[in-house]
């Protein structure tokens, strides 16, 4: 097909001849006679393009990409955007198929003239973006075969740096294989390798989201201290706050992306579907770590952790290479062991492993949801003030995590037992227990309904009680006991 490409390309170009010189020992032409000239197209490009007269950018973008190929990256960032806009105006089907064919080839090239701007996994990944978007309908098998095998090739090159809109073609052309051909694998090994790396995205663009958020706090700290004024901190400002708006920008981008192939691959990823397929792969590939990490995200996203299969691929996973997401799993399954079979060892292990998560954790979502767990472990252990601690912890890097808060409610609504006797009024543990469920319904709407049926449950102190101690509705009562919160009499 490459030839194909090439061939149609140069016949249909006449003229148009690329620079065949990869060093680029020339980069706006051999003498100042060419350098003036790809100067001045330089310059019809860009305000050609800008007003979108695509038409007339073409003239110059042929001329740059013929003489001096190596003078501006825009030249190819700009190209997918002026080759869209013609091939969208082109009636005639020729010339569209020519359109069609150059912008193709310019990502053959892109990477030999700027390979630290355009990788050549990056280029493999909008070959093949643009062969599925203009050609889909005009492939044989074997051509969408090859198509298949360039996305396949970008992603394993370009891993968690993959672009979203690549992630959705390629899903795209998976599950569309996996309908003509009947092979499940198809569609389910893209999954793979979209759970994998989309997940390491996300997490790489958090980390660096927070760390630009921090640079902004940071900054307004020393304008609060006076130590800049309102104009440094301004200037000094621009970038961080770009930075977290792009970087922001890209976590809910993949997100969206993650979220639209977890929908579409659920017809065809039944645990039972996924078992039978790794389990022959998790025999045959012990030693592949990053074929078993790729079992292990997609089991655990398909709702298939109590799978022998998952259990064994993630404690070769955690032995070999234990991780953040192999140790909050190996929690996982050491706590619903413990709830099976009521072994002690299994709680703690549990919260072993949770511990482990948490400081493995990189951004304040991972850490947030690895606390949560944690407290979950210790309350189901009996140890609340530590699991009241970690679920704080929670919401010091989450503080809308409503369920962290039902979790204090829970241990607080449970504490009756444990308060009763002493100066403390029967039945007072119940007001703190509503105080969180209250916040966790206002914080969260998500956990709304939960919080709000758990407050219905409790029992408040009679007013029999009330009136022996003194108390009126609305009046303020510190709790005692290991809970130690200030409330309001109901």
């Amino acid at each position: 097909m490459k030839k194909l490409f090439i061939a149609t390309f140069l016949l249909l170009s006449g003229s148009f001849v690329f620079a065949q010189n990869s060093n680029c020992p020339f980069k706006y032409g051999a003498n100042e006679e060419d350098s003036l000239k790809c100067l001045e197209q330089i310059t019809n490009f860009n305000m050609f393009y800008k007003s979108k007269s695509y038409a007339d950018a073409y003239e110059a973008w042929h001329y740059l990409i013929a003489n001096c190929p190596c003078c501006w990256d825009g030249i190819y960032t700009n190209a997918q955007n002026m080759f869209a806009g013609m091939i969208k105006d082109e009636k005639d089907s020729l010339k569209r198929e020519h359109l069609i064919d150059t912008l193709i080839y310019s990502y053959e090239i892109r990477s030999q003239y700027f390979p630290d701007k355009f990788s050549r996994g990056y280029c493999l990944g909008f070959k093949a973006y643009n062969m599925l978007l203009y050609r889909a309908k005009s492939m044989d098998f074997d051509q969408i075969k090859e198509v298949e095998d360039w996305f396949i090739q970008s992603v394993e090159m370009e891993k968690e740096k993959t672009q979203p809109a690549i992630w959705d073609k390629y899903f795209q052309l998976s599950e569309s294989i996996t309908k003509a051909s009947k092979d499940t694998s198809v569609v389910i090994e893209a999954y793979g390798r979209a759970t994998d790396y989309l997940d390491i995205s996300i997490n790489n663009s958090l980390v660096q989201y927070e760390k630009q958020v921090n640079t902004l706090d940071s900054l307004y700290e020393l304008y609060k201290n006076g130590t800049i004024d309102t104009n440094y901190l301004i200037e000094l400002s621009k970038k961080p706050a770009t930075d977290t708006a792009r970087q922001m920008k890209l976590v809910l981008n993949y997100r969206k992306t993650l979220a639209k192939i977890e929908k579409a691959v659920t017809p065809y990823a039944s645990c039972e579907v996924l078992e039978e397929l790794y389990s022959e792969k998790l025999a045959n590939n012990k030693e592949d770590l990053s074929a078993i990490n790729k079992m292990v995200m997609t089991m655990s996203k398909g709702d298939c952790v109590s799978s022998p299969v998952f259990k064994e691929a993630l404690e070769i996973l955690h032995r070999a290479n234990p991780n953040r997401n192999s140790a909050y799993w190996m929690g996982n399954l050491s706590l619903k062991s413990f709830l099976n079979t009521k072994d002690n060892a299994e709680i703690d292990k549990s919260i072993d492993y949770f511990i482990e998560a948490v400081s493995l954790s990189e951004t304040n979502e991972q850490k947030a949801d690895a606390n949560y767990m944690l407290g979950l472990a210790y309350y189901t252990k009996g140890s609340y003030s530590e699991a009241r601690s970690a679920a704080l912890a929670a919401l010091k890097h989450q503080p809308n995590m409503g369920k962290a808060y039902i979790l204090i409610g829970d241990l607080y609504a449970n504490s009756g037992g444990r308060c009763s006797g002493g100066d403390m009024l029967p039945l007072a543990n119940a007001w703190a227990a509503a105080d969180k469920y209250a916040r966790a319904a206002a914080v969260d709407p998500s956990c709304a309904e939960r919080a709000n049926a758990q407050r219905a449950k409790l029992r408040f102190p009679s007013k029999e009680d009330l009136f022996k101690r003194g108390l009126s509705t609305g009046a303020t009562y510190h709790v005692g006991c290991w809970i130690q919160e200030t409330t309001t009499v109901r």
